[in-house]
């Protein structure tokens, strides 16, 4: 399919830097493969035998947080973004749980070829995408040339105790037996769209970007309007279990494969004192970068800082 982004209704309407059309004009494919009997939709940049990269986003994201950022890594990569089970344009299979989604991870790179190179692919994961990513790495890390994190919450357990005991927890929360609820029109949808955990961001033309893609028009009976993309069931899974969350760090550290760090300076979920944390628990090996002025959601205050701590991790990963 080609590029339609940058002629859609939303880029009409905004004043975009050069960068960003730029990125955006970078030749891709977006297609949809069966993944457990349910439809994944990913987009596809650079070129087939190059090395090859697998993307994926935040809770109730989309690859399009990528969108911006893998036109920069096409030259020199193979590379896959792709909407987690539920999410963007992604079906969701029955009785999807943390393991079925990181299975789903490896048998996604599989049916794209990500295995058939000399190089193994490499996972750049953002947020929850990145927990989903550490269990892939746990089942299949031999198949894989290395995992970069970008801004999982990790906390000291007293820390993590006190965020949820004050209503924190992981970003996302609703019930699976509610229907998405339908707007009579986009601004009113849009005027719901927040991030998790709330920030301001540096670039607001961003996260313009990614509500306009988060939502869709509907025609639901007579009623007609607009709605989140997001199924509802992915909140069937209880992904805010305080015991699971207090072992991301151990995990992190034990994981016997290739990793890095990459989080946002200003973090609410992962910051300064949750890197020494992993460094007492063992994790001096890990390079951890902090992106200077940029908060959890990094792709959207410091999207060329966060490009340029890619690439260079990426440059000395070169098997």
């Amino acid at each position: 399919m080609a590029n339609t982004d940058i002629v859609d209704q939303w880029a009409a309407s905004q004043d975009l830097p050069a960068w960003f059309v730029q990125a955006m004009a970078v030749p891709r494919e977006e297609a949809f493969v069966e993944v457990d009997g349910a439809r994944v939709h990913y987009f596809r940049w650079g070129k087939r035998g190059k090395p090859p990269l697998l993307m994926t986003h935040g809770f109730l994201a989309h690859a399009r947080c990528f969108a911006f950022i893998a036109p920069f890594l096409a030259e020199n990569y193979d590379i896959v973004a792709y909407d987690l089970a539920g999410m963007g344009d992604s079906e969701i299979p029955a009785d999807c749980d943390g393991d079925k989604r990181a299975t789903a991870m490896v048998t996604l790179a599989e049916a794209l070829d990500l295995f058939s190179t000399p190089v193994k692919p490499k996972i750049i994961a953002h947020s929850f995408g990145s927990g989903v990513a550490l269990t892939a790495m746990e089942m299949a890390g031999e198949r894989f040339g290395g995992l970069i994190i970008c801004d999982l919450m990790v906390m000291r357990p007293e820390r993590l105790l006190a965020h949820f005991e004050n209503g924190g927890g992981p970003p996302g929360s609703g019930r699976s037996d509610r229907p998405n609820k339908v707007y009579p029109d986009y601004d009113s949808a849009r005027g719901r769209f927040v991030l998790s955990p709330p920030q301001p961001v540096q670039e607001p033309f961003l996260l313009e970007y990614m509500a306009y893609h988060s939502l869709r028009a509907v025609q639901d009976g007579e009623q007609k309007g607009w709605s989140w993309k997001f199924d509802p069931m992915v909140f069937h899974r209880n992904e805010n279990d305080m015991a699971k969350w207090a072992q991301t760090g151990q995990r992190i550290v034990d994981l016997p494969h290739r990793l890095a760090i990459v989080y946002g300076e200003n973090s609410k979920l992962f910051d300064d004192d949750s890197a020494a944390y992993l460094r007492e628990l063992g994790g001096d090996h890990i390079p951890m970068i902090a992106i200077p002025e940029a908060e959890h959601h990094l792709m959207l205050d410091q999207p060329l800082a966060l490009v340029t701590a890619l690439r260079s991790i990426l440059a000395l990963w070169r098997d």
